[in-house]
């Protein structure tokens, strides 16, 4: 159920982000263009007023449509030019005769800025000066544009003035109303993007709903399940290795339980053996408590070199496993060699050397050749041969023991080099070459082997030698 939470959680917070990203685009976006709107209005306003000028000078240089000929007084052409002009909605004038308003827009105009005494009482001084006015004025009324054209003609006296006003609250109510659509698509497009979210995150996250299935199903003696995989993006790939990790655990305890089992085994027998021994002896026959110490020692030490060999197998994920320094392979050889010839009556034979220098740990190594000698000694018989060399080609490095055996089948090879005991049980563990294979791996190398029922085997530790670190081996 946590999983679950948590998933929803992430689901929302994908959502969240994504939504409030989206909503600072779509304000941003909107206030901007708000903003360039307005100004766009307010530019568009003004040079519409400032056009009333130049109409009014065009429409003074013509005549009179009363009369036919030249307007001949600044009332005449007011009222004309009043006629004439044609205002939308948020617009309005008036003309001014000497010092009062003597004409009104046509009854049709929505604007009617005559009726605004602030801003008539503001206009009025304007249409005494000789040039053209043109400013702002905001009043209880409304936020207002205007622009003074005035008019003078010969006589004294004979002087007024073309009043035309903007209403801006008028303006950007057009504006407003506009950009109140686009909110409103902006939230619809939100909310439409928020179930589109919803859904593809749904299925982006799928993955790990699967994977919290996966878990919830796993359990301490199975670890069979996997994640279903369908796609090929990163949470795809993600299933991938969770499995390849699960593929990896499940050998792994698979390994663990076999060598558990084996060494259980191993353990028991002694110590069944020791039991029965001890029950069995007479403490008043010399020979019999003789013969029962002499068993009871040799299988204690048996059980010592199994806790030993499980011991080296525990310190081979230690980072200090391996303490590699330069070694010369050929001294190495030999001295292994020598070391090996005790552990039994066979016909040692030094099959080749390696003339090379190479970083290795070499008491680590010395004591894998020596534990495939003893194997070798324990699956041979006395005065077969048993052969062991080194030979550094092709940037690799291989020592080898090889015997005259009773060899391996093909379908043991690979599990005998598995960590746990192997069918090859005698006086060893059975844990050797599970040694040999961790001393090989924690040098970056292999075990290799190669054998035939009946013809003796051959185990090869390859291990990388780059021209840095090893001297070329002389032909």
């Amino acid at each position: 159920m946590a999983a679950g939470k948590v998933l929803v959680s992430i689901r929302a917070r994908v959502i969240t982000a994504v939504m409030v990203l989206t909503g600072l685009a779509l304000l941003l976006s909107g206030v901007v263009i708000y903003l360039q709107g307005s100004a766009g209005t307010t530019n568009r306003v003004e040079a519409d007023l400032a056009r009333t000028a130049d109409e009014v000078a065009v429409l003074a240089a013509g005549n009179d449509p009363a009369t036919g000929k030249p307007f001949t007084s600044a009332e005449a052409l007011l009222r004309t030019a009043l006629q004439r002009i044609v205002l939308p909605d948020s617009e309005g004038a008036f003309a001014v005769v000497g010092d009062r308003i003597r004409w009104t827009a046509q009854p049709g105009v929505v604007l009617r800025p005559e009726t605004d005494a602030e801003l008539v009482a503001a206009v009025l001084p304007l249409s005494q000066l000789p040039t053209v006015s043109q400013g702002q004025l905001t009043t209880a009324t409304g936020d207002y544009r205007y622009v003074v054209v005035p008019v003078r003609f010969g006589p004294p006296g004979d002087s007024g003035a073309l009043v035309r006003v903007a209403d801006m609250n008028a303006e950007r109510s057009v504006l407003q109303a506009v950009y109140l659509t686009y909110a409103l698509v902006a939230l619809g497009s939100l909310l439409l993007v928020a179930m589109l979210i919803w859904l593809f995150v749904g299925r982006l996250l799928r993955p790990l709903s699967w994977m919290r299935e996966t878990a919830e199903r796993i359990t301490d003696t199975d670890i069979s399940q996997r994640i279903p995989v369908r796609g090929r993006d990163d949470l795809s790939a993600l299933a991938t290795t969770v499995n390849h990790m699960l593929d990896r655990l499940e050998a792994s305890l698979a390994g663990q339980r076999e060598l558990l089992d084996d060494v259980g085994h191993e353990l028991r027998t002694p110590l069944t053996v020791v039991r029965g021994h001890l029950e069995l002896m007479d403490a008043a026959d010399p020979d019999d408590v003789a013969g029962t110490r002499a068993l009871v020692l040799d299988e204690l030490e048996r059980m010592r070199r199994l806790v030993d060999d499980l011991l080296t197998l525990a310190k081979a994920d230690q980072p200090d496993f391996v303490q590699p320094r330069p070694t010369d392979i050929a001294r190495l050889t030999d001295e292994t060699l020598a070391k090996a010839s005790t552990l039994g009556e066979r016909h040692w034979m030094l099959d080749d050397l390696a003339d090379a220098e190479v970083e290795l740990d070499p008491q680590r190594i010395a004591q894998a050749l020596l534990q495939l000698a003893a194997n070798a000694v324990q699956f041979s018989e006395p005065g077969s041969q048993v052969g062991m060399g080194s030979r550094l080609r092709d940037g690799e490095l291989t020592l080898w023991v090889r015997d005259q055996g009773i060899g391996i089948a093909p379908q043991d090879q690979e599990r005998i080099l598995g960590r746990r005991i192997t069918g090859r049980r005698g006086s060893g563990t059975g844990l050797g070459l599970s040694i040999v294979t961790s001393i090989a791996e924690a040098h970056g190398g292999r075990l290799v082997v190669e054998s035939a029922p009946g013809q003796g085997s051959r185990f090869s530790i390859v291990i990388p030698a780059p021209p840095a670190t090893a001297r070329a081996e002389e032909e």
